[in-house]
């Protein structure tokens, strides 16, 4: 398929093009202290319960609310503000991130702290949805993958460097030190995007709109992504109980555990990065399937201690590596403006949390904590098998995916006609 090669910046390439290589470096630190500051408060919940004098469960709506108020607002608030130049917003929502993160740490009230939350929710949103299309229209379209890769490696590092860094300061300090660390994370970007992001308006990229506009494909995507989230965080969410309960590991052996998963998945999104632009399609099916096999076999064999970490490391090696490929997909398919496709992925994702999280509570006094692994894994099976389906019937049709090596010249799309 033809691309808008006028709207390809100059300068080509990753390595040639500083300009647009320092812009996603700032987005990545962005996206680094947007994911931090969602999932903080995990780290710190009884150093805020005990100062704020409530309960852990009202601590716990900070993270559950923050998360409902991304999948709510993601796709209106991307539709809202599709015309504003992209400079102007990424640094009002990086600026927002900075005040809400210092207010929610001078001022020491609970509804002041709940509100400031829910505003970098909002800006989160639309920083996720945005970020994407502003990134890959910096670059020609042959190395997309490897800048969604890029963006991906700065928000799975936050779950494995960031909240693990801020609850051990926090423990040295106070709940509030850690909120002002991550805002203060939010200037630097700042400054590089004013400096080095060119204040066009969004329309002028050749990453706003979808390659090969295709609504089912695009539905299908966005299905996968809803039944892989919710799959897993049915029996992820209760992954300590199990690795103490069925394991037989004591408590100090699984944060090292939950670290080992962590690292793998910095280090699966840095590998599936490199290879999306050449296999588009293998990247989405084979974590997909790894996540299977390990949600499926920890349910089946998880009671051995090698069999467990084994599959910790699977599950470790397909939940970003699936949330990455599935965005690359969606701005390939978008039917519309990429930037709506991706807060639409985004609010999958987020429900997709906040539905496995209820699942598996639901069903944990029902079935235990196995019978949530079993559960996850069934829902990662069908998210699996519509994916198979799809790419069945899209063989023969045109603009399928090809899983060839790359043989195209360097300015053309890597998606070819068939």
């Amino acid at each position: 398929m033809a691309t808008d090669r006028t709207a390809t910046p100059p300068g080509t390439g990753w390595a040639g093009n500083r300009r647009g290589v320092a812009v996603v470096a700032a987005l990545m630190l962005g996206a680094f202290a947007f994911n931090t500051t969602e999932n903080l408060p995990i780290g710190v919940l009884k150093l805020m319960s005990d100062d704020m004098d409530v309960s852990l469960a009202a601590v716990g709506l900070l993270v559950s609310g923050y998360g409902l108020t991304v999948a709510v607002v993601s796709v209106p608030i991307a539709q809202l503000t599709r015309s504003v130049p992209r400079r102007l917003v990424l640094c009002l929502l990086l600026a927002g991130l900075f005040l809400a993160s210092v207010v929610a740490a001078v001022v020491s009230s609970y509804w002041v702290l709940l509100v400031c939350r829910l505003v970098t929710a909002v800006a989160q949103a639309l920083f996720w949805a945005v970020m994407g299309p502003v990134a890959v229209g910096l670059f020609p379209p042959h190395v997309r993958g490897r800048v969604i890769g890029a963006l991906s490696v700065g928000g799975s590092a936050a779950l494995v460097l960031g909240v693990p860094g801020g609850t051990w300061l926090g423990q040295h300090t106070s709940w509030q030190v850690p909120f002002l660390v991550v805002g203060a994370l939010a200037i630097p970007p700042l400054v590089l995007i004013l400096t080095a992001l060119p204040s066009t308006p969004p329309e002028e990229s050749h990453a706003v709109r979808g390659v090969a506009p295709d609504t089912r494909r695009f539905a299908v995507v966005l299905a996968v992504t809803g039944l892989t989230v919710t799959g897993v965080f049915a029996g992820y969410t209760y992954i300590s109980k199990f690795l103490v309960d069925e394991s037989g590991f004591t408590e100090s052996r699984v944060s090292t555990l939950l670290l080992v998963l962590g690292v793998t998945g910095i280090v699966s999104v840095t590998v599936y990065g490199r290879l999306l632009d050449r296999f588009p399609r293998a990247t989405l099916t084979i974590p997909v399937t790894t996540q299977a096999v390990g949600l499926l076999g920890l349910y089946a064999a998880g009671g051995s201690k090698t069999v467990a970490v084994i599959m910790m490391v699977l599950l470790g090696a397909s939940l970003g590596p699936v949330f990455m490929a599935t965005q690359s997909q969606v701005m390939h398919f978008a039917p519309g403006r990429t930037e709506t496709a991706i807060a639409a992925n985004g609010a999958a994702f987020n429900t997709g949390v906040a539905a496995g999280a209820l699942a598996g509570g639901l069903l944990l006094p029902v079935i235990g904590v196995r019978g949530t692994f079993l559960v996850g894994g069934l829902m990662t099976v069908a998210a699996l098998v519509l994916l198979l389906e799809e790419q069945f019937l899209s063989v023969g049709r045109t603009k399928a995916w090809s899983d060839a090596p790359r043989t195209a010249p360097a300015d053309e799309d890597v998606y070819s006609e068939r």
